[in-house]
């Protein structure tokens, strides 16, 4: 394992270490509603303190991009994005699937990730060209052709719902064809599952950048592919993402793109 990836997995280990501290303890914690529906916790402060610390110390030239330091891909070479409580909203009702999400980016590209499920002590890790691993067992996206027989995930925006009736179509057209579709509450865990063959193919609509920084690499060095409604890579600017094996990957651009909005189609 690279050693910067090393300090990433310890630092990811840290945080998790924070968060299932308190994942029985939901009502002691003070919980405040940023805006609707997004809620943030003592536990996702302590974790993203304790990440932004160690990093800080470890790389003190390095910045970092957070959800409230969110200057997307600065100047600076090297650039940590993170998300310390990846499904907040899941961890506050005690629905175990929430994750830790730690990206290196070097040059606007990335370098490292690690997505960290503390509850089931599942650590995936990849470093570009080195391929993908859960627990140092390396894994590979499926190689489903087409839709049939396939599991989807997917997530909605929890923050507003102009694009509801746009996602209901595109989860009816979608759902119609293939086997099931999924939306666990996290957008790490589903694309972190996706390189590990657990799911065929993912979409969402308008994510943020931390929420998906460390999960399109898993992808890619699983075999996978990432775009954006259009099928190209700007999906760290546009936070609209598609992800699959070639074939999925199509399937979903081919079946999606009928119901998008000019909006979306950018």
């Amino acid at each position: 394992m690279h050693p910067t990836l090393n300090i990433a997995v310890k630092v990811a280990r840290k945080a998790g270490n924070i968060i299932l501290r308190y994942h029985n303890q939901i009502d002691l914690l003070t919980i405040k509603n940023k805006t609707t529906n997004d809620f943030v916790s003592e536990v996702n402060k302590a974790a993203k303190d304790a990440i932004i610390n160690e990093l800080k110390y470890t790389f003190p030239s390095h910045s970092i991009l957070y959800e409230e330091n969110s200057k997307i891909l600065d100047n600076n070479r090297f650039q940590w994005i993170i998300d310390p409580l990846n499904g907040t909203t899941n961890y506050l009702h005690g629905f175990p699937q929430y994750s830790v999400s730690i990206a290196l980016y070097e040059n606007k590209e990335p370098k490292h990730a690690v997505v960290y499920d503390p509850f089931k002590e599942e650590l995936f890790t990849t470093s570009k060209g080195e391929g993908a691993y859960l627990n140092e067992q390396r894994i590979r996206i499926t190689h489903t052709n087409g839709f049939e027989n396939t599991l989807i995930g997917t997530g909605f925006s929890f923050k507003e719902s102009k694009h509801l009736d746009t996602y209901l179509s595109m989860f009816k057209a979608i759902r119609l064809k293939v086997s099931g579709i999924r939306h666990t509450g996290s957008t790490a865990l589903n694309l972190a599952y996706l390189a590990a063959g657990r799911l065929d193919g993912f979409w969402e609509i308008e994510l943020n950048i931390w929420n998906i920084a460390a999960g399109v690499l898993l992808v890619k060095e699983a075999g996978g592919f990432v775009g954006d409604f259009s099928g190209r890579d700007e999906y760290l600017k546009t936070g609209n993402i598609v992800a699959g094996n070639n074939q999925v990957f199509k399937a979903i651009l081919k079946t999606i793109h009928p119901y998008l909005t000019v909006k979306l189609q950018r």
